[in-house]
């Protein structure tokens, strides 16, 4: 009977990321494609002009899953969040799994400003803020921004939308400061800049229980952002030892050990 439940399960979970994504008919965007005009006209098409509710790639869903899965399992106590949200996808998911596996004692925090990314500075993190002033980022992209109503509908598409899910409207050096979360199980930071990437680790990451999991998206992005940097830093000033391990070339995660 487990097995059977466990089947279900996944096979919805499947479906989901799927749909999330919308790769049930279409291939996703290559994320290590040599060529970065093709792959930014296919990430323009497939995400931001499509009807995708999640940008991250099948990969980062699976990892998403697999450390929740292992959480779960493990008991780890916490709740779930992502900083920084766009329109809902992982944070749907997460929601997801905790219904499909019957878990009412953890809650799903959804942090966003909702307006899309803040202003680097310019003389601080010059690569970003010109990213940050670029046509496509201002015309295109339009700085990821995503209302909130628009994803608690998204949440209310899928069913995800109840007691279990709050909101955390924001700046993150505004709003994670005071968040009311007591315990993470799982941190999944995607504040794509410096500053956004710092704040999620300074204010969350003591609350992250040990052997809970803390996701950075951006960490091999190079070209346009000083995340990495960021994670380097905070790693460095704390202490931090546990091996970065790579989900694709762009995302990689730790579990925490101590």
């Amino acid at each position: 009977m487990t097995s059977n439940f466990d089947n279900a399960a996944s096979l919805y979970l499947d479906l989901l990321k799927k749909s999330l994504t919308m790769t049930l008919y279409s291939d996703e965007p290559d994320t290590d494609d040599k060529n970065q005009g093709r792959f930014l006209q296919d990430f323009i098409q497939h995400y931001i002009k499509g009807a995708a509710v999640s940008m991250l790639p099948l990969a980062r869903f699976e990892n998403l899953q697999a450390c929740i899965a292992d959480v779960l399992e493990t008991k780890v106590p916490g709740d779930f969040i992502e900083t920084g949200v766009w329109r809902g996808g992982a944070t749907i998911f997460m929601r997801a799994m905790l219904k499909a596996y019957g878990i009412n004692d953890r809650t799903v925090w959804v942090a966003d400003s909702f307006e899309g990314l803040p202003e680097p500075d310019a003389e601080k993190f010059p690569v970003e803020f010109k990213a940050h002033q670029s046509a496509v980022m201002t015309k295109v992209h339009k700085h990821f921004a995503s209302g909130i109503d628009e994803v608690k509908l998204n949440f209310q598409a899928y069913g995800m939308l109840d007691e279990q899910v709050k909101f955390l409207k924001g700046w993150f050096k505004d709003t994670l400061p005071a968040a009311p979360i007591e315990r993470l199980a799982i941190m999944r930071l995607d504040g794509d800049y410096y500053e956004s990437t710092m704040d999620g680790l300074k204010n969350l990451y003591s609350k992250l229980s040990v052997g809970g999991y803390a996701i950075i998206d951006d960490y091999g992005e190079d070209m346009w952002t000083y995340c990495r940097k960021a994670v380097d830093d905070f790693r460095r000033e704390n202490g931090i030892t546990e091996p970065l391990i790579t989900v694709d070339s762009k995302c990689s995660y730790w579990k925490k050990a101590g």
